[in-house]
């Protein structure tokens, strides 16, 4: 029987017997690295899904799963044995790029992860270095593994200022402060989230959220895109939204797309992929914040694919499995999209979603996923990992696009009911995604309907 590739098989891969050899081998099994399966099932190739976790979503869409943490390398390289892999891939998460540097290495694969881009993905210290080596504007910051150094010397820079994990990704640990009085718990709280223990202070930058997407292919720049990025209300730097391209004069977004390029060349990425966050301020400078050396997370792959009619995550598999690819756009749209969370603060359980029918059906939507299914336990909305689904809506302006994705949300309706007992540690005033209204304050015993 022939699989449809966006379709898991109908076998479970936990239980499979011997590994496939020849396989690609997947560092990851959350929801944004469904679409490397399905790739892979396209091109005939087998996969191996690498997690600590055996509940994650995207199990179901390989053809064997090794449960080891994608931070241990030498465990997975134990865990595959002989079955040498055609490749080994990762995205939208740093979690794994040590393994897949190290395991490229041992392995022998076609692609190898280049090392200086792992450091400066999960050092955010070495990557303000390296933005300042290329002549990139700074701005102050403060890193170390000891916490009462970070809160020391953070003191003596300007407030407010965002402190974090410095090797975190995914909006984890991530929290405003406007005083020297909140420094103590929010190094604690982003410290709990730092797998090295370091964590890192930054003097808060104003202007325009950016993101510039980009894909080098021998030493030059293949494609690059820049979106633009809306905050959660409510949150501390919780992306809601993403437009792409960003509404910008040409000469400046072609400015930012060479700044990315000189930063590929400095971390070392002649091939594959980079993902920066960057703030345009009102002097009209840029200052890129950090550097993820992958594909970009929450649905950015879909976003790009709706815009310009690209798609990045087939290039990445050509990439790892040593074979050409092409990013060439096929128009030049634009798209619009929302990540979709849970209204509540604290745990709940998914009761349904309504008006997904009637969504998928506006002109101009072009992907509607849910990660999540009717009984299943959903988190608030306080990092990337916990969103429940994404909407795109792509147009022939950026206006179109917006409201295609405005018609199409209003049309969703997840219903979410408290669990009686929140989860130690939930982030309680998390909001629902929605870029025109928070989301309604729970009460116990009560189901919302998020519209």
């Amino acid at each position: 029987m022939t699989l449809h590739p966006d379709q898991p098989p109908s076998t479970d891969a936990s239980s499979s017997g011997a590994l496939p050899r020849g396989a690609l081998v997947v560092l990851g099994a959350a929801e944004e690295q469904i679409p490397l399966y399905r790739e892979a099932r396209r091109r005939g190739v087998p996969t191996i899904a690498v997690d600590m976790r055996a509940d994650r979503p995207a199990i179901p869409f390989a053809d064997a799963f090794v449960q080891v943490s994608t931070r241990d390398a030498d465990a997975i390289a134990a865990a595959l044995g002989d079955a040498r892999p055609a490749g080994i891939v990762t995205c939208a998460s740093d979690a794994g790029l040590a393994a897949w540097h190290a395991l490229c290495l041992r392995f022998g694969t076609a692609y190898v992860y280049p090392e200086g881009a792992l450091a400066g993905s999960t050092d955010k210290a070495a990557f303000h270095e390296v933005a300042q080596s290329v002549g990139v504007a700074g701005y102050g910051f403060v890193e170390s593994d000891d916490p009462d150094e970070v809160v020391a010397e953070a003191a003596r820079l300007r407030f407010p200022l965002v402190v974090k994990p410095a090797d975190g990704s995914g909006s984890k640990g991530v929290v405003r402060v406007t005083g020297p009085d909140d420094l103590d718990a929010a190094v604690a709280h982003a410290r709990a989230f730092a797998a090295s223990g370091a964590v890192i202070a930054e003097e808060v930058v104003e202007g325009r959220q950016l993101v510039i997407e980009t894909f080098m292919r021998d030493g030059r720049p293949h494609f690059s895109a820049v979106l633009e990025k809306e905050f959660v209300p409510g949150t501390d730097f919780m992306v809601g939204r993403l437009r792409c391209p960003a509404r910008l004069p040409s000469a400046t977004l072609a400015r930012l797309e060479a700044t990315a390029a000189r930063l590929c060349e400095a971390l070392g990425i002649a091939d594959g992929p980079a993902n920066f966050d960057v703030v345009l301020g009102p002097d009209g400078r840029e200052r890129v914040i950090e550097v993820n050396a992958r594909l970009g997370g929450n649905g950015i792959p879909r976003l790009l694919a709706a815009a310009y009619g690209v798609d990045n995550v087939r290039a990445l598999v050509a990439l790892a499995l040593g074979e050409p690819f092409d990013l060439v756009p096929a128009r030049a749209g634009h798209a619009t999209l929302e990540l979709i969370g849970s209204p509540l603060g604290t745990d709940g359980e998914l009761v349904e979603v309504g008006g997904l029918d009637e969504a998928r059906a506006v002109p101009g939507v072009t992907d509607l996923e849910l990660f999540v299914r009717p009984g299943d336990r959903v988190r608030p909305f306080d990092q990337s990992g916990h969103k429940i689904g994404h909407l795109v809506a792509a147009g022939p302006s950026a206006e179109a696009a917006d409201a295609a994705l405005e018609k199409a949300r209003a049309a969703l309706q997840p219903i979410v009911r408290p669990l009686p007992t929140p989860v130690a540690g939930a982030v309680s005033g998390s909001r629902v995604v929605s870029a025109q209204r928070p989301a309604p304050v729970s009460q116990p015993g009560e189901q919302h309907v998020v519209s």
